[in-house]
């Protein structure tokens, strides 16, 4: 996840940590009509497709608890609200209080961009039982993601070639490589998408939003915002000020950052967590099987990726681990502290030739199942992301920019900063420098930062809470590790965040969880 990790270093949402129908396309059939009034036909919700990950109906939860999916129309162009539709697919499961207690709906995005909310939110529920008390459970696929008019670029035998090519180019030859590859994902973009990459933008997806809120029933919107999802939620939160019910954002994407300072962000922030987990290896009681101290762990992982940019080994066959998939699977496992054992094993059987492991946690964030098909998160996270970004990078720019880079992560920062130039042959504008969420008169919003999140770094909460406003932006911070705060399943934060979504209770501004 947002995850704003650049297309190359691999796309990871909330929903990516997760181990076929007709596709809703943009029609004239709808034309004239309100979608406000639209009614939801809910049914059993089917199998995911290859766009959303794949994999088996959603199971009941323990309670029986049967998940429900529909169709909603909306605007292609918001910009024409009665022109051609697309579909957009949402899922539920209802809530297990009396109705006299029920609030409304609480719509989750659980980040990217780029996740299927469809796929992520029954794998997620049960760490929400509390909430459902009191709402439905709702979430999406916006625009764009998964069956909700997805953006397809290259098939998956390209992908597999994309994500592992050299990301980090040592000569002007892999340089050209690199970027004629970014070039050829792209053209394959436009060329299967094109109808739909003008409209995939986050202001998009927030108009999505209200609508949403809307046909649900509901006078407010209750939101729950991770990762990129806070994004969207201060988007939402700036356009509709009035109509904001109960909102948390968790794992706070920065508002005040373009792209080039959020990449240098997650250089710092994943330099961190690297910085965390190999400290956190040699302070057990049993010997650290990757390293003698902190630095020999760092240092011992650079040496790897350096013989692996010379030299492959064997990873998951028949492909091999290369420089650019181990980076992205030890960026996958820095997400939650909950990986890092994973990550130690997958390390140590690096070391003996074998990176089958680190290749497994690749595929993880790329959004590669194990028979080799790829959900379409890569190519939303680069659609929405080329849309809303203004700025365009080139390769000069890059190179100008790669000691900063480097001195905020020697091990990451090349592959970040190189990973700029994903938009630079975009075929769609972007729409600004950065997000506007500015909320005067809005409900207060309760904005939770982790210290040790190395995708949306802390000091993205408090410049969020600010940007909001005063009165709206609640700050309330989590000593912990990993990305996001309330998944972590912290007393702490859990119950600020369930009293304030279920009560109605703000914590104080400025509450630090431990």
């Amino acid at each position: 996840m947002p995850s704003l990790l650049p297309p190359r270093a691999a796309v990871l949402t909330v929903s990516a940590l997760l181990l076929s129908t007709v596709l809703a396309g943009c029609g004239d059939d709808a034309q004239g009509e309100d979608v406000t009034r639209q009614e939801l036909s809910w049914k059993a919700c089917p199998a995911p497709d290859e766009a959303q990950g794949g994999g088996a109906s959603p199971s009941p939860l323990p309670d029986d608890g049967e998940w429900q999916c529909a169709t909603m129309k909306a605007p292609l162009d918001w910009g024409d609200p009665k022109g051609d539709t697309i579909g957009l697919e949402l899922i539920r499961v209802r809530t297990t209080g009396a109705e006299n207690e029920r609030i409304g709906s609480l719509i989750f995005n659980f980040g990217g961009p780029g996740g299927s909310g469809v796929a992520s939110l029954p794998a997620f529920a049960e760490g929400y039982a509390k909430l459902r008390t009191r709402y439905d459970l709702v979430s999406f696929d916006p625009r764009g993601v998964g069956r909700s008019d997805p953006v397809i670029c290259e098939n998956d035998q390209q992908l597999d070639a994309y994500f592992q090519q050299d990301g980090t180019p040592d000569d002007a030859a892999e340089r050209t490589r690199l970027l004629d590859s970014t070039t050829e994902f792209n053209d394959a973009c436009e060329q299967n998408s094109g109808k739909i990459l003008p409209h995939v933008r986050t202001t998009d997806a927030a108009r999505d939003l209200d609508l949403m809120r809307q046909v649900l029933g509901d006078g407010k919107l209750h939101y729950f915002g991770i990762s990129y999802g806070t994004e969207l939620g201060g988007v939402y939160a700036h356009l509709f000020p009035q109509r904001v019910g109960r909102a948390v954002f968790d794992a706070v994407v920065d508002p005040t950052q373009n792209a080039e300072q959020s990449s240098l962000g997650q250089a710092k922030g994943f330099q961190l967590a690297l910085d965390n987990f190999a400290e956190d290896c040699v302070s057990k009681a049993e010997e650290c099987p990757i390293g003698d101290s902190t630095q020999d762990v760092k240092d011992r992982i650079a040496r790897l990726l350096d013989d692996l940019d010379r030299k492959p080994i064997e990873g998951i066959f028949p492909r091999q681990l290369t420089q650019t998939a181990a980076t992205s699977g030890i960026l996958q496992a820095l997400y939650s502290k909950d990986l890092w054992e994973f990550l130690t094993d997958g390390l140590e059987e690096a070391y003996d030739g074998n990176g089958s492991t680190l290749m497994f946690l690749s595929d993880t964030m790329n959004g590669r199942s194990e028979n080799g098909e790829y959900d379409n998160s890569a190519a939303a996270f680069t659609a929405i992301s080329c849309a809303d970004a203004k700025p365009r990078y080139d390769a000069a720019y890059v190179e100008r920019r790669l000691p900063e880079f480097r001195a905020a992560s020697p091990l990451f920062g090349d592959s970040l900063a190189w990973g700029m130039t994903g938009c630079t042959d975009w075929a769609v504008a972007g729409a600004a420098e950065h997000p506007d969420v500015s909320a005067p008169g809005a409900a207060p919003i309760l904005v939770v930062g982790n210290t040790g999140d190395p995708a949306t770094p802390y000091e993205g909460a408090r410049a969020m809470a600010n940007a909001l406003g005063k009165g709206v932006g609640v700050e309330l911070t989590y000593r912990g590790q990993g990305h996001g705060a309330y998944d972590s399943k912290n007393k702490c934060v859990q119950s600020a965040v369930n009293g304030y979504l279920l009560d109605g209770k703000v914590p104080p501004a400025g509450t630090v969880c431990t």
